[in-house]
């Protein structure tokens, strides 16, 4: 049986290697696709209160997204990683000054107003590989998968290209699996993981 963890670093390395390599112009176009996706999402509608992430790294960006969640009149929020390595979920106010944390990602100023995490209503996330049984692949920090262990409510959908797309993500038994993944071709709705009521 293959080694888990080796799988995951070759996995995360060749997968964040091809995303790097877009070009300005094919993130552009991936980044407007993914609001058609996004579009067909159940619950998006109704909700109010959404995370989502600043790209980096070459994930898919998110800035088209965030004017039509604004263009909704939806609450925006941003990560905020601290110091006992937990998310927390800090608004994000439309021209707000960011500031730099420790990885160089902007994330709000301390003072601003935080959601729990439980009572936000959708939760983007960034993805290094995905599965269409709902298994993540993320850079390896494990915040998000700390953050969410436990939490009921949020709808938790991954946003990726297309090509990260794997057979399979080796799971542990501490990651948290999606609801949906959307990317800029399709929404998928996850198998491993049943969909929050309402939605």
């Amino acid at each position: 049986m293959p080694d888990s963890k080796f799988s995951k670093v070759q996995l995360r390395s060749d997968l964040r290697q091809r995303r790097q390599a877009l070009s300005p112009a094919q993130q552009h176009l991936a980044a407007e696709g993914l609001t058609v996706s996004i579009a067909a999402l159940p619950g998006w509608p109704g909700s109010q209160r959404i995370a989502l992430y600043l790209p980096a790294d070459g994930e898919i960006g998110t800035g088209p997204l965030a004017e039509l969640a604004r263009s909704q009149d939806k609450r925006l929020y941003l990560p905020v990683i601290e110091e006992d390595q937990h998310l927390s979920f800090a608004a994000w106010q439309t021209g707000a000054s960011l500031l730099s944390n420790r990885y160089g990602i902007p994330e709000p100023p301390t003072g601003a107003e935080l959601c729990p995490v439980a009572g936000l209503d959708i939760i983007f996330m960034p993805v290094v590989g995905w599965d269409l049984a709902g298994g993540r692949l993320g850079m390896g920090g494990g915040f998000y998968d700390r953050t969410l262990s436990g939490v009921a409510g949020p709808l938790l959908v991954g946003l990726a290209h297309d090509f990260q797309q794997v057979d399979s993500i080796p799971q542990e038994d501490w990651d948290i699996s999606l609801n949906f993944i959307a990317t800029e071709t399709a929404l998928h709705c996850c198998q491993g993981r049943v969909e929050p009521a309402g939605t």
